[in-house]
């Protein structure tokens, strides 16, 4: 337990309330969450604000209060810490009340709209192929060693995240290889924390409903780099058009990666098949299990980090001839007719056009190419004619469907996808996942390729508030199963 006057040794304070001596228990933002001794933080969230919950929080025993403006009546034996930014201070003292455990390890951040779960998925594979222990937070999973942890988000709030790195350093972790989201850097949530290094993958069009426009998403992707410290590598991609500006400004030793121009780490795909890929990577040949374009790009940007962290060359490439996609990354599930399906999360326009590219790469002719996707609900909607678009621009037959509709209504969703056709153009709308599923392996004939697309590891489909259980590889393994 330590003292409030300890926790705020990093943090702006702008006015002090009450004895700064007073033990904390527990940082929490949530004031539902509150137990007797903790510090309450009054954070501005889009829905709500903190501020109006002090009294809560003080009824249920909070000892502190960190806030921005200090509440009109304030309560004997409550210390109150008034900050410019409350979300920015709680990143700083959960780093505190955790002892700085990014400190004691290797933290590589990795950001960009695609590729990030594949890449600390993969440097998490590599390291541990090697020899050393390692986290890893990402979409689809949480591991603190070999022990798994369920992710609630891409990047969870700073007091579970420094929560989680003890447990890391503590468990004789040496790596932690993390996802950093836009959104979690715009909130905050990675500040704070020690960074070995960063990783940018690329950025195109996503997540538009919150940074509303393109620059401000380019932005919030900057300031991460921006944060890096000097002992720190960044690691841009310079085939993205924007790989140059994430480190314009960054104070960290900046290196490059590329498939088509002259770069630190440079990498040319030699064959494509089915299963893997023959790379050549800084003059050495390589085979690997994964498939497509962005797979190399990922795989380039994981060896250059393992170089950059210190690990030897020639062992890396080594490992990296073991590694495997992350779950529901471009994962295949075959039939006994020979007709396979592709799980893929891909979920904005550049990713599916990547995902559909790979496939046109390594099918056959008279291979068909049948494709399902869809658009999420209370998402940006001004990627859903792209998607549509897309689909309909390689696949032999598209379908639309739901993906996860929330809030929103399936067939509204589906009427904004196709509002960005030509009158005439051929495709299926079918509203229940599910059923488009079952169309699409009905519609097929034996070798050909079906492209299931949005929702990859997602074991959910969210409808309103509640998440219903969905899978997309049970569902095409029930749809082949059926097949006479």
């Amino acid at each position: 337990m330590k003292t409030l006057k300890e926790l705020l040794k990093d943090t702006p304070v702008e006015a002090l309330h009450g004895d700064d001596s007073t033990a904390v228990a527990g940082l929490v933002y949530d004031s539902r969450a509150v137990r007797p001794g903790d510090c309450f933080f009054a954070t501005r969230g889009t829905q709500c604000d903190g501020h109006d919950f002090i009294p809560s929080a003080i009824a249920k025993g909070a000892a502190a209060v960190v806030c921005e403006r200090l509440p009109e009546q304030t309560a004997d034996g409550v210390a109150y810490a008034v900050v410019p930014d409350a979300a920015g201070a709680l990143a700083d003292m959960a780093a505190a009340f955790y002892g700085h455990p990014s400190r004691e390890l290797k933290l590589v951040g990795v950001t960009g709209t695609n590729g990030k779960t594949t890449t600390v998925t993969l440097l998490y594979d590599l390291v541990r192929a090697l020899g050393y222990k390692a986290g890893l937070i990402s979409t689809v999973v949480y591991k603190i060693g070999d022990r798994t942890v369920e992710a609630t988000h891409t990047t969870p709030d700073s007091v579970r995240l420094n929560a989680m790195m003890r447990e890391m350093a503590d468990e004789g972790c040496e790596y932690c290889f993390m996802e950093c989201s836009s959104h979690a850097i715009v909130q905050e949530r990675t500040r704070g924390l020690h960074f070995a290094g960063g990783i940018f993958s690329n950025i195109t069009h996503d997540h538009l409903d919150y940074h509303k426009t393109f620059a401000e998403y380019i932005r919030a992707k900057k300031l991460f780099f921006d944060g890096l410290g000097a002992k720190a590598f960044a690691l841009t991609n310079i085939d993205d058009r924007n790989g140059r500006v994430m480190v314009q400004n960054t104070a960290a030793s900046v290196h490059t990666y590329s498939l088509r121009a002259m770069a630190d780490f440079r990498c040319k795909i030699v064959e494509m098949h089915v299963d893997g890929m023959l790379l050549r990577i800084d003059g050495q040949e390589v085979w690997v299990g994964l498939v497509g374009r962005f797979n190399a790009y990922n795989l380039l940007s994981v060896y250059g980090a393992a170089v950059l962290l210190g690990l030897d060359r020639a062992e890396v490439l080594r490992a990296a001839s073991t590694l495997h996609a992350a779950s529901g990354r471009f994962e295949f599930v075959r039939a006994a007719n020979g007709t396979t399906a592709i799980v893929d999360y891909a979920h904005t326009p550049d990713a599916l056009e990547n995902v559909i590219q790979t496939v046109e790469e390594i099918r056959t002719p008279g291979q068909k190419l049948i494709v399902v996707c869809g658009c999420g609900g209370d998402r940006d909607r001004t990627k859903r004619p792209e998607m549509a678009q897309i689909a309909v621009k390689y696949a032999d037959t598209a379908i639309f469907t739901s993906d996860n509709p929330r809030h929103e209504s399936p067939e509204a969703i589906l009427d904004e996808m196709a509002a960005g056709l030509d009158p005439g153009t051929r495709f299926l709308r079918i509203a229940d996942r599910a059923e488009a599923i079952r169309t699409a392996v009905m519609l097929s004939a034996p070798g050909d390729i079906l492209l299931i697309a949005g929702k990859g590891h997602e074991t959910y489909q969210i409808i309103g508030d509640v998440k219903h259980p969905f899978d997309d590889r049970e569902q095409v393994r029930k749809a082949f199963g059926a097949l006479r």
